[in-house]
């Protein structure tokens, strides 16, 4: 593929690059397009993304809908057509502006203004539209074959809060009509696969504009999914002498200072409350907390490790644009910890950990994973705490412990804690963009801003290392990952609803109650339907909609034999036996948590 470089050459591109020129180029035409329909328009930027592309648009007071998007993208195929060549050129900082500033952008204009002052200012132009860009870019309009709109959302200017809300309009591009029609087929499978799409249907959760964006609100059934996962981990950790906690979702401001979350963290944060003359804050993480719980008394070293445990609730301000269902949120839970050790402890504890991980992944069935070390970035003083040795000592660490235990893992730089590098567990779902479920990361900053110390042996005072992980990562996301992956058909012992008593007619009514009554009393999530519906209608919605792992259809056979008749979800197939023998049943494959 030929490519135009901003020096004006034409070449060769590798076959790997081909994708980001094809997306970027995209962008300038979807620009273009967006330029014609609505003249008004000023852009900021329009990169190409990983999975596609995308442009920041200021449209005035105008709200575009979903036949505004259709129009965009006929008005792109329309330019595709035009088979315009593109063009490019340099001009000096002074040209530059002004060739901007007569066309009415204004972000550009400010952008220019960020630039070093020997940058070189290069635009690319097709037909009428010109943009200041660095390339390369396709030689002709024509070369763009296939495309998508997909969708429109919010975004700030300079991703601050503090500037004007932009509409994102994003799309994705592909070589050809082919390769577009797999993510339109992979696109329907994450629509079917949708957690917000199932959790409405199985009536798991809901969220209320009127309560707040990204503040989930969990429904009966969606809570009893909730607290299965809760009592599993839980129990996980308890076996592994993990000390539950439960700590206010508030903290001061102060709090946040001494850990250095006010300074790397408080554009993630809600804004401070003003009571009684200090300043309270909505918490982000858990650690502050747990740091105070170990300071509350003397420690010492044949105490250690100490491992504090919370399911905790915790707030973090994400970008209106950037939420989805429970998945991304401003309101979650964290299956955190954090385990305070002497330096000796470390490797032990981080295997202890990796071994929790990976036994949790078996449970559920979890095998397409990869080990990530997160570093820092040494030259991003402003996200990550000052202090190279701390930072060397920590990296060198936690590399040293996962080499020596076997993990693989690649590494990664800019991704750490502002505190410290971690080991990040990125599973990649049935479709989309692998995410990171689990964590485990090393701190030598936090135990020093707080002052922790030990007693150790020779009767000195010492300062304890801290490793923080979350394995579920947060119950919303996890419960997400589940929803997706599963398709809301639920292993038995997780299912919120585990047992569905239907009886076929009012004949039948009686026994069915009796039924629902002694399942209930073996401790098994049952519910009796009591409509007056059709059985077949009853089965369809029980197995198809509310995906309940087993129907008990209770008809005049079943009352005269004094019996159940037990439907699967999964296969379809109906089989008689005792009520006993159902019960067992149920009992066993929660007990053994069977997938």
């Amino acid at each position: 593929m030929k490519v135009l470089y901003n020096d004006g050459h034409v070449a060769e591109i590798e076959k790997e690059e081909e994708l980001h020129v094809i997306r970027h180029t995209a962008a300038h035409i979807m620009a273009q397009a967006i330029r014609r329909l609505h003249p008004q328009a000023k852009f900021a930027y329009g990169p190409a993304t990983e999975r596609g592309f995308y442009y920041d648009v200021d449209l005035g007071e105008e709200k575009l809908t979903d036949e505004d998007l259709q129009a965009i993208e006929a008005e792109m195929k329309k330019i595709c057509k035009e088979n315009l060549p593109i063009k490019t050129y340099e001009l000096p900082r002074d040209e530059a502006v002004a060739l901007m500033e007569s066309r009415g952008e204004i972000y550009k204009v400010e952008h220019i203004g960020d630039l070093p002052e020997d940058a070189r200012i290069t635009f690319y132009q097709q037909g009428d539209y010109i943009d200041m860009c660095v390339g390369p870019h396709l030689t002709y309009t024509k070369t763009l074959k296939a495309f998508k709109i997909t969708q429109q959302s919010g975004a700030y200017w300079k991703n601050d809060r503090e500037n004007k809300m932009l509409t994102r309009i994003n799309g994705v591009a592909f070589h050809n009509n082919e390769e577009l029609a797999v993510w339109e087929k992979e696109q329907a499978e994450a629509r079917e696969r949708d957690h917000r799409k199932i959790g409405k249907e199985m009536q798991l959760f809901m969220s209320d504009d009127l309560v707040g964006r990204g503040m989930p609100m969990f429904l009966p059934k969606g809570y009893a999914l909730w607290q299965e996962l809760e009592n599993y981990i839980k129990a996980k950790e308890r076996r592994l002498g993990y000390q539950h906690v439960l700590t206010p979702c508030v903290g001061t401001v102060d709090l946040y200072k001494t850990s250095g979350h006010w300074d790397h963290y408080k554009d993630n944060m809600f804004p401070a409350m003003e009571i009684d003359g200090e300043e309270y804050v909505l918490r982000p993480m858990n650690c502050p907390h747990h740091m105070r719980i170990y300071a509350n008394r003397p420690r010492s070293y044949r105490a250690l490790p100490i491992r504090i445990g919370e399911i905790a609730h915790d707030f973090r301000y994400e970008a209106s644009g950037t939420l989805k269902g429970i998945e991304r949120v401003r309101h979650f839970c964290q299956n955190d910890a954090h385990l305070f050790v002497t330096p000796d402890q470390i490797k032990d504890e981080v295997s202890a950990v990796c071994d929790l991980i990976f036994d949790v992944y078996r449970d559920f069935g979890i095998t397409d994973y990869r080990c990530v070390l997160s570093l820092r970035d040494p030259a991003d003083k402003k996200k990550y705490h000052d202090d190279d040795e701390m930072w060397d000592t920590a990296e060198a660490a936690l590399r040293a412990v996962l080499t020596e235990l076997g993990i693989e893992f690649t590494e990664e730089i800019g991704e750490a804690a502002f505190y410290g590098p971690k080991l990040d567990v990125n599973v990649r779902p049935a479709v989309g963009a692998e995410i990171t479920l689990s964590t485990c990361q090393l701190d030598f900053c936090l135990p020093a801003k707080f002052s922790l110390t030990y007693t150790d042996a020779d009767g000195e005072e010492k300062c304890p290392v801290v490793i923080h992980r979350a394995i579920l990562g947060t119950l919303d996301r996890f419960m997400a990952y589940i929803i997706e992956e599963t398709k809301g058909k639920f292993p038995v012992w997780l299912a919120p609803v585990q047992v569905k008593v239907l009886p076929v007619s009012e004949k039948s009514m009686d026994y069915a109650k009796e039924i629902y009554a002694a399942v209930e009393d073996a401790g098994i999530r049952v519910e009796l339907d009591e409509r007056g519906e059709k059985i077949g209608y009853k089965i369809r919605e029980a197995q198809q909609v509310e995906r309940v792992p087993y129907m008990l259809v209770i008809g005049q056979n079943e009352v005269e034999a004094g019996n159940v008749t037990f439907r699967s979800r999964d296969t379809g197939e109906s089989t008689t036996v005792s009520l006993e023998e159902f019960i067992a049943r149920v009992q066993k494959e929660t007990k053994e948590r069977s997938r």
